[in-house]
């Protein structure tokens, strides 16, 4: 039963926001010595709200996903086989529940109860992603990927934005900026991933009724749509390395190696994808490249500093 719940809340996935916010707070807020907000409690309280929400908006996924998962991937059907529907539905309400009962409490903790609102907002745009945003073409793909970026951003939120004063706005603006430049890198890669994942769906979701860029499109021109779009972040990386980091050998060999590199490949193979076999290494491949790019969250104060 515990081997199926943490294959259902997906623990990879959510140790890997966990990895992200841990590398923001204390790779990149803390090489630069600015002003925050978060004490440890504090930080633990943001990092199990967004986990508790997350894991929760896979349960749900999995939940109104079933008739589409058991076409495409029925050996990892989990729900009505060792987790029955109504426990599902339970775990779902409690980590819901926790999740955003932690943010009301850090919200209120640190003076910006308002800022509740965030974690009540996304978790039911996870649900409206489960039940019906996944199935209108381009919008449930963009939603989610908004979602991955904002598990950046809210670090930044919380931690920096209260603790903002006249005399160290500039800097605090110039760390938030670096965040989203983050921020955006994830979404773009996880924009790209949810594409390449509808390819490798595409017959379950056409029987259950979805409307996505490869049943709409064709795989043909779903793969040129996923090369153009692969374009961006290639394109953004490059001119971050030209004028932020091109002083810096080491972050330049970094990156080119293993960001720009991968995504090269990735744009090559993606025009010769015809399998699911094909679009499930591609994955695998983004995946590793956003690993890889939070990473370099971690190497601030080693080669920048």
């Amino acid at each position: 039963m515990l081997l199926a719940f943490l294959k259902l809340v997906r623990v990879p996935n959510l140790l890997m926001v966990l990895l992200t916010q841990i590398l923001i707070k204390y790779g990149l807020f803390d090489s630069f010595g600015i002003s925050i907000t978060l004490s440890g409690l504090g930080f633990s309280l943001l990092v199990l709200a967004t986990i508790c929400i997350a894991a929760a908006g896979n349960i749900i996924n999995d939940i109104f996903d079933l008739e589409a998962d058991r076409i495409n991937k029925p050996e990892k059907v989990l729900i009505g086989n060792k987790i029955s529907n109504n426990t599902a539905y339970t775990l779902y309400i409690i980590l819901s529940i926790l999740g955003v009962g932690s943010g009301f409490y850090l919200s209120n903790i640190i003076g910006k109860p308002g800022f509740s609102a965030i974690f009540i907002i996304i978790s039911a745009l996870l649900y409206l992603y489960a039940t019906y945003l996944k199935h209108i073409m381009v919008i449930g793909n963009v939603i989610i990927s908004s979602l991955v970026a904002f598990s950046l951003i809210i670090v930044g939120l919380y931690d920096l934005l209260p603790a903002i004063t006249a005399e160290n706005q500039q800097t605090q603006s110039t760390i938030f900026s670096i965040l989203l430049d983050y921020a955006l890198f994830a979404f773009l890669l996880n924009w790209l991933r949810e594409m390449v994942k509808d390819q490798e769906d595409i017959k379950g979701d056409y029987n259950a009724g979805r409307n996505t860029l490869p049943i709409t499109l064709g795989s043909k021109r779903t793969n040129l749509v996923i090369f153009l779009v692969g374009l961006l972040p290639i394109a953004a990386v490059i001119y971050y390395l030209y004028n932020y980091l091109f002083e810096n050998i080491y972050a330049v060999l970094y990156t080119l190696f293993f960001i720009v590199a991968p995504l090269l490949y990735f744009l090559i193979n993606i025009w010769t994808s015809e399998t699911k076999k094909d679009y499930h290494k591609l994955s695998f491949l983004l995946k590793i490249i956003m690993l890889l790019g939070i990473l370099s969250l971690g190497l601030y104060k080693f080669i920048l500093l």
